[in-house]
């Protein structure tokens, strides 16, 4: 296994497998929920890798199905550190499936993820600062702020009388 060396290499994690019949649902294509599992273990594995640290999911948000995911398919899922805020870092996940004979993988979904890391007590602790440098760096970023900013405005409609 290749260990990241530098903070670009630490920035990014891909993972790829092929689509088992224990993940279908009753319609014969990968359940969402499965999916969705996935999305959390590799924003997971790119936020430990980013911040040495243990971390722990904050939200998921605008999440899409694009396309179904059939059995069989190669899932390649990528999830890179978009931003970063003291403890925190938003994570853009991108997955990509497709039959493995026919060598074309096409987007069936994505979403941005926000993650914490946290010390031996659950206390946040801080991560390295993530600084945009290309063009699609720097617009993820500002996706990001963008998607945080309306997850928050969000929370502020919720009606005060409806339990948490």
């Amino acid at each position: 296994m290749n260990t990241p060396q530098n903070q670009s290499e630490r920035s990014e994690i891909t993972f790829r497998f092929l689509a088992e019949p224990a993940a279908v649902n009753f319609g014969g294509k990968v359940h969402g929920g499965s999916l969705m599992k996935w999305i959390d273990e590799v924003a997971y594995a790119c936020a430990a890798t980013w911040s040495g640290r243990y971390c722990v999911t904050v939200s998921v948000g605008n999440i899409r199905f694009r396309r179904p995911i059939l059995v069989g398919n190669l899932v390649e899922l990528r999830a890179r550190i978009v931003a970063t805020g003291r403890t925190s870092m938003h994570i853009h996940v991108s997955v990509h499936a497709g039959d493995p004979k026919w060598g074309e993988l096409r987007q069936t979904t994505d979403c941005l993820m926000v993650f914490v890391a946290v010390d031996e007590n659950n206390h946040p602790v801080g991560v390295p600062s993530f600084e945009p440098k290309t063009e699609e760096q720097k617009a993820l970023a500002k996706y990001a702020i963008d998607v945080k900013a309306a997850l928050d405005a969000i929370v502020e409609l919720k009606p005060e009388n409806v339990s948490n």
